[in-house]
């Protein structure tokens, strides 16, 4: 049986912060999951996955910190993609928040725009996915920011985090496909 949509955003929101003990199995749980419903994008969370694997934990904090963090290869922030630092940007997450608020949900310490936090956001139940919040936040939204972030890294990076994001760029594009087609 495929694991549902809602249970692998969160898989993604889990591999996408910083890495806990639990990331190698983590990132072999989303892959596996992946595999069952995107094969194609389940081969660019593999290098991803393969690194976790190999990877002493302080050895994957590293990586996460110099690829998103300090003088990061790549902003985490969805906001940031779309708006840059403008007013733009603060407006779009304060409709993060009130659509977060709307749920119950939280940010907790992180800014609402953060990749992993809408992750979340849109796995917590069908009804944020598929709202026309939800899919207008998916396609004009993370689609696009992931293109730019995406495009941070260069085709040809060697950087693990560049499959988990092309990977997870896969699904989404191939998750909204299958959604519009069976509508």
């Amino acid at each position: 049986m495929s694991a549902p949509i809602p249970t692998l955003l969160v898989d993604f929101a889990a591999l996408l912060e910083y890495p806990s003990a639990e990331i190698q199995a983590q990132a072999q749980v989303c892959l596996e999951r992946l595999r069952a419903v995107d094969v194609e994008a389940a081969e660019k969370l593999e290098k991803f996955s393969n690194f976790a694997k190999s990877s002493a934990s302080q050895r994957l904090q590293e990586l996460f910190t110099t690829t998103f963090d300090m003088q990061p290869v790549c902003y985490p922030y969805v906001g940031f993609h779309l708006y840059g630092e403008s007013y733009k940007r603060g407006a779009f997450m304060a409709q993060l928040n009130e659509a977060y608020r709307a749920c119950l949900y939280s940010a907790e310490q992180e800014l609402p725009d953060n990749l992993a936090v809408i992750l979340r956001f849109l796995g917590l139940n069908e009804e944020n996915r598929q709202s026309e919040f939800g899919q207008a936040l998916i396609c004009s939204g993370v689609l696009p920011a992931l293109e730019k972030m995406l495009a941070t890294f260069g085709a040809e990076s060697e950087n693990p985090y560049f499959g988990l994001l092309k990977a997870l760029h896969l699904f989404l594009i191939h998750s909204s496909e299958k959604e519009l087609s069976h509508a």
